[in-house]
């Protein structure tokens, strides 16, 4: 499923968004924004927070079907692009198997909330990424709908 760039007319892929609380909620006991929040609301507010948030769909090559505009900046592309991307391409080469174990361990548990890797935007530009949240997106029967993630404490690293 390909979705549109969020906007108003849209609600800000509200029913998406709905998802990623209701499974953050699910996992982790905690909110991913405040609970009095209209899901059109907290779309809007998560679209444009100061911290990273994504999603990939359930592919066997998951490819990334969600990131506000601060993922959006810091990764350098447009929403198009990004959510074309396999999302294994966003790690290094030499981080994907530490990613792959990473997505088995959220697989089997559920979430983990201590990821920190080494990720590299659009040209080449690398940072790591400290304190992430990553968690499956399961639905209200149970069903795995991909994974989300989230974090606010990345550094730019010097090009090698």
């Amino acid at each position: 499923m390909h979705f549109p760039k969020p906007a108003e007319d849209n609600h800000y892929l509200a029913t998406h968004v709905a998802l990623m609380r209701y499974s953050f909620r699910h996992w982790t006991r905690r909110d991913l924004v405040d609970p009095g929040l209209s899901d059109a609301e907290a779309a809007r507010f998560l679209f444009r927070a100061r911290f990273v948030l994504v999603s990939h769909d359930t592919a066997p090559d998951p490819v990334f079907n969600y990131g506000n505009e601060t993922a959006l900046g810091l990764f350098g592309m447009p929403w198009e692009d990004f959510t074309a991307l396999p999302s294994r391409f966003s790690a290094a080469p030499v981080s994907r198997e530490e990613r792959a174990r990473l997505l088995e361990r959220v697989t089997t548990r559920g979430y983990i909330d201590d990821y920190q890797g080494v990720r590299i935007a659009r040209g080449g530009r690398r940072f790591r990424i400290d304190k992430a949240t990553v968690w499956n997106l399961v639905d209200q029967t149970g069903m795995l709908r991909g994974q989300a993630a989230s974090f606010a404490h990345w550094t730019f690293l010097e090009n090698e």
